[in-house]
C-alpha cells in the first residue's frame, strides 16, 4: 500500500495497521445474508461498507478480492419454506436472486466471489472430519457437535468467559441439549429431520451443515487461512464469529483471519433492524423512494462501527448533502476554463482537502470525517468560483473522492429525460395500478437499461438518471402494492 491504513480489530479491541498477507493484495471475507426473505436496509449496510472498503484499498494500490457468502442452507430457510408450502431449495434460489437484484441496484458492483453453502458441502465435511480427528468434535445420533471446552481460548473475540456462559447464549435449540456432552457445545452437522427436504451424505450420516461451520469452510476454500480481513455485522461477533475462530483454529491450528472488522447495526428506535423483530424497511422499498445515491450517502454519514438510526430525517439530510455536491458540480461545469484549470497545477487548498479525505479513510475508514473534508472542498470552491477566483483541479479531486465512496454518478452531466423513458414510466405506473407487478418489474428493468431509476414518492413516480444496474422486482415490494 502507498500509505498505512489502520482498522479497528474486534479481536484485540484496538486499531491495527493493515499488513496484508501478500504485500500487493488484500483478501476480505464478509458474511452475507441467510436467504429466507427479501433483505432490508440493515442487511445492506455491510454490503455497502465492504464494497467501499474494497474500492478504497484498490485506490491505495492493492489488488483486492472480496468474498461475500450466501447462506442457502439454514433452519430459518426450512421454517419459512414450510410456512409457504415451498421446497426449501426453491425458496433459497428465489431469495438469492432477489438479494442479487436488490443489491445490484446499489450500483457498487458485485463481490468477486459469492459462494453458496449448498455448493461447499465437500469442504464443510472435510473440516468437520478434521475437528473430529483432532478431538474437538464428536458424533451423537447422526449430529456432530463442537466441544467448546476443548478449545481453551473460546470467548476471546466476544470477551466472554466459559464459566459465565449459559446454554442459551450459544444460539442452539434446547431440544438438542440431550445429544450434547456439554450444553455449551454447538452443532457442526445436523442429521436430517423428517420435515427437512434437502440433505447430503456424510461419514456420520445424511444431514446438512450447521450455520457456523459453513463460513469457516467457505472462507478457507476460497481465501485460504490467515487472510486479511473478516467482516460482518456486530451482531455476528457472538456466537457466529466466535465459533468460526474456534472451528478453524482447532481444526487447522492457524488463525482464519488477521483482522476482524465489524459494523454497527441499523436501528429503528432503540432496537436493531431485524426480520425477527419485524421493524424492517426493505432495501427495495427504500431504493424506490429515495434512490441509491441517497442510501449510499446515508450509510457514509455514520462511522461504520457505530449504530446508525434509520429515519426519514436522516435520509432527507443525506439528500440535502448530495444536493450540495451537485450544486458545486454545476458551478464547476459553468466556470471558465481558466478558473477551473488555473496554471495547470493542483490548487493548494484542493490538495489539502483531498489528502485529508483519504487520510480519514486510512484511519479506520472514518467516512464522517472524510465527508467533512469533502464538504470543506465544496464550501471553499463555492466561495472561489462565485468570486471568479481560480480553483484548479477541483473537478479531478472531487471525482477521485466520490469514486471511492460510490458516488461518482453525481458528476454525470444532467440531461433531459427522453420521451421513451417518460412513456415507459407512465406504462409502469398503469401496470402497478392494475396490480400487474410482473409487467411493472419488466418496465423497471427496461428503464434501468436506458439509464433511469424510478423513485416512488408521495407525489408520484420520479425518473432519475443513474449509473447503477438494473432494478429489483416489484412484486416483492409492499410499497408497490
Amino acid at each position: 500500500m502507498a500509505l498505512s491504513t489502520r482498522i479497528h480489530d474486534s479481536l484485540t479491541n484496538s486499531l491495527r495497521e493493515l499488513e496484508p498477507r501478500d504485500p500487493v493484495k488484500a483478501a476480505i471475507y464478509a458474511c452475507g445474508p441467510t436467504v429466507y426473505a427479501r433483505i432490508h436496509v440493515g442487511n445492506a449496510r455491510p454490503y455497502v461498507i465492504f464494497a467501499l472498503v474494497k474500492r478504497f484499498l484498490e485506490h491505495e494500490g492493492l489488488d483486492v478480492t472480496l468474498v461475500e457468502n450466501i447462506t442457502d442452507v439454514n433452519d430459518k430457510i426450512y421454517e419459512r419454506a414450510r410456512e409457504q408450502g415451498t421446497p426449501s431449495d426453491e425458496l433459497a434460489r428465489d431469495m438469492t436472486a432477489a438479494y442479487k437484484r436488490d443489491t445490484d441496484r446499489l450500483g457498487l458492483g458485485r463481490p468477486d466471489r459469492e459462494p453458496l453453502a449448498s455448493e461447499t458441502i465437500g469442504a464443510i465435511i472435510e473440516l468437520i472430519q478434521a475437528l473430529i480427528d483432532r478431538g474437538h468434535a464428536y458424533v451423537s445420533a447422526g449430529d456432530v457437535y463442537f466441544s467448546v471446552r476443548s478449545f481453551p481460548e473460546y470467548g476471546k473475540l466476544s470477551n466472554r468467559r466459559l464459566e459465565d456462559m449459559a446454554p442459551k447464549d450459544t444460539g442452539e435449540p434446547p431440544e438438542e441439549d440431550a445429544l450434547k456432552r456439554d450444553p455449551l457445545d454447538f452443532a457442526l452437522w445436523k442429521a436430517q429431520k423428517e420435515d427437512e427436504d434437502t440433505a447430503w451424505e456424510a461419514p456420520w450420516g445424511r444431514g446438512r451443515p450447521g450455520w457456523h461451520i459453513e463460513c469457516s469452510a467457505m472462507a478457507e476454500s476460497i481465501l485460504g487461512l490467515d487472510f486479511d480481513i473478516h467482516g460482518g455485522g456486530s451482531d455476528l461477533v457472538f456466537p457466529h464469529h466466535e465459533n468460526e475462530i474456534a472451528q478453524t483454529e482447532a481444526g487447522r491450528g492457524r488463525p482464519l483471519a488477521r483482522i476482524w472488522m465489524h459494523n454497527g447495526m441499523v436501528q429503528f428506535g432503540v432496537e436493531k433492524m431485524a426480520k425477527s423483530v419485524g421493524n424492517i424497511r426493505l432495501l427495495s422499498d427504500a431504493l424506490d423512494e429515495f434512490g441509491r445515491d441517497v442510501l449510499i450517502m446515508y450509510f457514509l454519514a455514520g462511522h461504520y462501527r457505530q449504530p446508525l438510526a434509520f429515519s426519514e430525517e436522516r435520509l432527507e439530510q443525506a439528500e440535502r448533502s448530495l444536493e450540495r455536491i451537485v450544486n458545486f458540480r454545476r458551478l464547476l461545469d459553468q466556470a471558465p476554463q481558466e478558473v477551473v484549470q488555473g496554471d495547470g497545477l493542483l490548487d493548494a487548498a484542493v490538495r489539502e482537502r483531498r489528502d485529508a479525505f483519504f487520510d480519514a479513510l486510512r484511519d479506520d475508514f472514518n467516512t464522517p470525517r472524510a465527508l467533512a473534508e469533502l464538504y470543506d472542498l465544496v464550501n471553499e470552491g463555492n466561495r472561489r468560483l462565485e468570486a471568479g477566483q481560480p480553483y484548479a483541479g477541483a473537478h479531478e479531486a472531487l471525482a477521485e473522492m466520490l469514486a471511492v465512496v460510490g458516488l461518482e454518478g453525481l458528476l454525470a452531466p444532467e440531461e433531459p429525460v427522453d420521451e421513451e423513458a417518460e412513456r415507459l414510466a407512465g406504462e409502469r405506473e398503469r401496470a402497478r395500478e392494475a396490480r400487474d407487478f410482473a409487467r411493472a418489474d419488466e418496465l423497471r428493468r427496461e428503464l434501468a437499461e436506458r439509464g433511469y431509476e424510478v423513485r416512488d414518492t408521495a407525489e408520484g413516480p420520479v425518473l432519475v438518471r443513474t449509473g447503477g444496474a438494473a432494478g429489483a422486482g416489484e412484486a416483492g415490494s409492499p410499497s408497490s402494492r
